[in-house]
This record gives structure tokens, C-alpha cells and sequence, in this order.
């Protein structure tokens, strides 16, 4: 039961650790004297996990080649993805049950640990053993920050704190990979992994004891202590394996590759109908949609914006520097647009804003591969287009996020936040999939092996089209399920 379900049968007295009249909880903003320690150490955490993880991809080819692991190269990323979905399931239990307190600590803590194995590794499995540490620290990190601002923020802040964690990634995603390049070959990767963990221990120190006072503690403290639910565990641990078997049978192009996807999938299916919301993919109102559009957006945007770079270097002869540089207005407009979804004036409208935001996102995917129909279209076109969709994800993506905790009761922040989070990062794996296997099946494979730029009739606009035309589909629909975000439809 959700907490919009609830308030419609009985008036619902708030437990101690959410009060709105907790001091500072009624005036000031997030950097008011009340939050201010919080916001800072919160949005200094989220800062550098960004870098980090906009950095990292600049410093593993480096080293995957240094440890004689380039064949062991995807392992390093898919080991992260499928340890941070258990550690999702586990640290929405966990922050339900006790507080978010400690699976923050725990996290942060094994992240940074992680970061330190990758970084001494001297060999490629002891480095993927790293990065999967990293994955069960960043899993937990992420859905008790979620809950920090449940408890510690009323209801009018958390627009903002939202759009502040947003704003985070900004500077990351411009500067990390130039820094991890610059760092990369002047000290060596090694630095990229070891000096992130040091820099993490000022914003710890002001976050945890606010944290503390603010949001430590079980939703509710009258209530007897609640055990872990060891059918969720299990969903969990199924779907973490589930998903790793089908990246598995993704990288290893062979007919013995149906066996590891086929068991990955049984796996998944059943594990994700256990853990995300019912009523999720029937796009049932309230609840179960707004988890469902953060898995469209994410998925539809992130699948169209990997083969962005691709499209524009072998098929315009754009440089990859360039070609990065197309997509880094976009950093800037998702920030504004998370900016913007959290001024007060236009809370009333937040749905109609989220409808909006997906048709700028559908807009900017569809945009995208008019590059091809002529040498004479501008490739400029593709960065103002993404600007256009990322202002529209910022929208989104952080309204989703303010819509969960609204629609959830206090009990249940954790586990919803882990559906959300998992929505997001399955979609993602998905429609990545999808969309990879329809470019390699219309020519995509020969894409950048002849000479770059060198004419529209040497490029393959047919495997372009079938990835970014699909993806404008998909974020048509997260429109239309971004209108049955509001009402009490029972899931079921």
C-alpha cells in the first residue's frame, strides 16, 4: 500500500524521524541552517561517485591492457551492473528495517574499498572482483540516499535536493573523462581508482552525523522490528545472476550462447515481476507508472545516446573529440531542466511537465539521424537536439524521483527507491541489447572500417535509423504513461 493509497481511508499522523516539525523542517531551503551539512555532504558523495564513474571509462581500456584482460573487458562493466542490483533489493530492506544510516555507510565504504582493490590489482579477474565491489557499494549508496531524503527533507525540498544530486553530474560529465585522460598518462590509471577514495572521507564527515539525527531509525519506532524478507533476497540474487547471464550470452556470439540466455532470462522474468511494484507493466496509475517511466526514459535516452558518438565519427568524419563535444551541452540542459521541474510556482503541473519532457526526448532521438539523409544537414543539428532532449530528461528524471517518495508510504521508501533504481538499470541493459542487435543486423558490424566521412553512400543509415527510430517509439510511450501518474488505482 502506498502512501497516497493510505491517506485517502485515514489521516496519517507522521512518525518522529519524518515530522514536518522537526526544526528547520517547516522553513529555509537545502542550504539552510537546518540542512545545510546534510546537503553539502549529500551532493559532495554524489559528485564524486559521478566522476568516478564518468572517468572510469577513459582509464579501463588503459588498463585492460596493462593486465593482459582486453578479453575480460566487458566483464569489468557487467561485474559492477549485476552486484549493485542485489545491493539494491538489500539496501531498500535494509533502510526500511533500521535506517538508511548504515547501508549509506556500508556503501560508500565498499565502494571506496572496491576502488582501492581495482586500483592495486595485478591481475584483470582481481580488478573485475574490484569493480564488483564497486557495484554492491554503489547499489547500496543510491537507494539510501533516496531514503535520507524521505526522512530528513519535507516535502517542498525535495525538488531541489533532487535537482542538486542532477546538477552533480554536470561537471563530471564535461571534465571526467579530460581528467582521467590528463591523470591516465601523466600518473597512470591506477590514480583514476586510488585518489577517489581519500577526497570521499570530508563530505563523509559531514554528512553520517547529520544523517544521524536526521533520518537514522526505522520508519516507525513504535512498530516491533521487522526481519528481512528472504523472498525478496532470493528475487534478488536472481536477478542479479539473471542479468548477468544474459550480458554473458550478449558478449559470447555463439549458438552455445542460447543456453546462458535462455537460463538468464528464467531467471529474470519472474524476479522482476516479484520486486517491482504490481502493475508495473500494465502501466497501472500511480506508483507502478511512475516506475515504469523511469525505466523508459532511461532505457529509450541512454540506448540512442551510446551509438550518438558512433553515428557522427564514421559516418560524418567527425574526430571523437568532436564528437563528444556534440553531447556536452547536454550536461548543462539536464541540469536546467532539473531546475527547472523544481521551482514551486509549477509543482501543480509536475504530470504535464513529465508528458512534456518525454516528447522532447522522443523529439531529440527522432532528430538525431537527419544528419544522414544529406552531407548537407549540419551535424550541429544533433547537439541542438540533444540539449532539447536532455532539458526534457532532466525534467523526467528527477521528477520521478520526487513522485516516488511522495507516492510511498514511510515503511517503504527503500523498496520502492530499489524499484525505481532497477527500472532504470534493466531497462538500460535491455534496450541497449535490442537496439545493438537491430544495427549489427542491417550492417552495422561494417560501420567504421572503411574511411570515415568518406560519403553517404560508403555509411549504413539503415542501422543507424533502426536503433534511433525505435527508441523515439518507446519515448512516445513513456508519454503517454506519464499521464497516468496521479489517481489511487489499486496494482494489481
Amino acid at each position: 500500500m502506498t502512501a497516497l493509497e493510505t491517506s485517502s481511508d485515514a489521516e496519517v499522523t507522521p512518525p518522529p524521524s519524518i515530522s514536518s516539525d522537526r526544526p528547520g523542517g517547516a522553513a529555509g531551503g537545502v542550504l539552510g541552517a537546518a540542512h545545510r551539512a546534510l546537503s553539502v555532504g549529500m551532493v559532495s558523495v554524489v559528485l564524486l561517485t559521478a566522476f568516478e564513474s564518468t572517468a572510469v571509462g577513459t582509464a579501463m581500456p588503459v588498463a585492460a591492457r596493462e593486465l593482459n584482460g582486453v578479453s575480460l573487458y566487458a566483464f569489468a562493466f557487467s561485474a559492477y551492473f549485476t552486484t549493485s542490483l542485489f545491493a539494491m533489493v538489500l539496501s531498500g530492506q535494509w533502510a526500511d528495517r533500521s535506517g538508511p544510516l548504515r547501508p549509506l555507510a556500508v556503501g560508500i565504504a565498499a565502494f571506496g574499498a572496491g576502488l582501492l582493490l581495482s586500483g592495486t590489482a595485478g591481475t584483470m579477474w582481481l580488478f573485475i572482483v574490484g569493480r564488483a565491489l564497486q557495484g554492491l557499494g554503489g547499489g547500496l549508496e543510491i537507494v539510501a540516499l533516496y531514503v535520507v531524503v524521505s526522512r530528513a527533507y519535507p516535502e517542498r525540498l525535495r525538488p531541489a535536493i533532487m535537482a542538486a544530486f542532477a546538477a552533480s553530474w554536470v561537471i563530471p560529465s564535461v571534465v571526467g573523462p579530460l581528467v582521467a585522460g590528463t591523470v591516465t598518462e601523466h600518473l597512470g590509471w591506477r590514480w583514476v581508482f586510488v585518489g577517489i577514495p581519500v577526497l570521499v572521507v570530508a563530505p563523509l564527515a559531514l554528512a553520517l552525523p547529520a544523517i544521524r539525527r536526521m533520518a537514522s531509525g526505522p520508519a516507525d519506532p513504535t512498530a516491533p522490528p521487522q526481519p528481512f524478507d528472504r523472498r525478496r533476497i532470493r528475487l534478488a540474487l536472481g536477478i542479479s545472476l539473471g542479468a548477468g547471464l544474459l550480458q554473458y550470452a550478449g558478449q559470447d556470439l555463439r549458438w552455445l550462447s542460447l543456453v546462458p540466455a535462455v537460463a538468464g532470462a528464467a531467471l529474470l522474468a519472474p524476479a522482476v515481476r516479484g520486486l517491482l511494484p504490481r502493475g508495473t507493466y500494465r502501466a497501472a496509475r500511480g506508483l507502478p507508472s511512475v516506475v515504469l517511466l523511469r525505466g523508459i526514459s532511461a532505457g529509450a535516452f541512454i540506448s540512442a545516446e551510446s551509438f550518438v558518438p558512433l553515428m557522427l565519427v564514421a559516418e560524418r568524419g567527425l574526430s571523437p573529440t568532436m564528437a563528444g563535444l556534440s553531447l556536452a551541452v547536454g550536461g548543462a540542459t539536464w541540469a536546467l531542466g532539473s531546475y527547472v521541474q523544481a521551482r514551486p510556482r509549477l509543482e501543480p503541473y509536475r504530470e504535464q511537465m513529465m508528458v512534456l519532457g518525454m516528447i522532447m526526448v522522443a523529439a531529440a532521438i527522432a532528430t538525431a539521424p537527419t544528419v544522414l539523409i544529406s552531407p548537407a544537414v549540419p551535424v550541429w543539428i544533433v547537439g541542438v537536439a540533444w540539449g532539447v532532449g536532455c532539458f526534457g530528461m532532466g525534467m523526467v528524471i528527477a521528477s520521478t524521483s520526487v513522485l516516488l517518495l511522495k507516492l510511498s508510504a514511510p515503511e517503504e521508501v527503500g523498496s520502492n527507491s530499489a524499484a525505481l533504481q532497477m527500472s532504470d538499470g534493466l531497462s538500460n541493459v535491455m534496450l541497449l541489447a535490442a537496439g545493438g542487435a537491430a544495427f549489427a543486423a542491417l550492417g552495422g558490424g561494417a560501420v567504421g572500417h572503411g574511411s570515415p566521412g568518406a560519403g553517404m553512400d560508403a555509411s549504413h543509415p539503415a542501422a543507424f535509423a533502426a536503433v534511433f527510430l525505435p527508441m523515439a517509439a518507446v519515448a512516445l510511450v513513456g508519454a503517454w504513461v506519464g499521464t497516468r501518474l496521479r489517481g489511487e488505482e489499486k496494482a494489481g
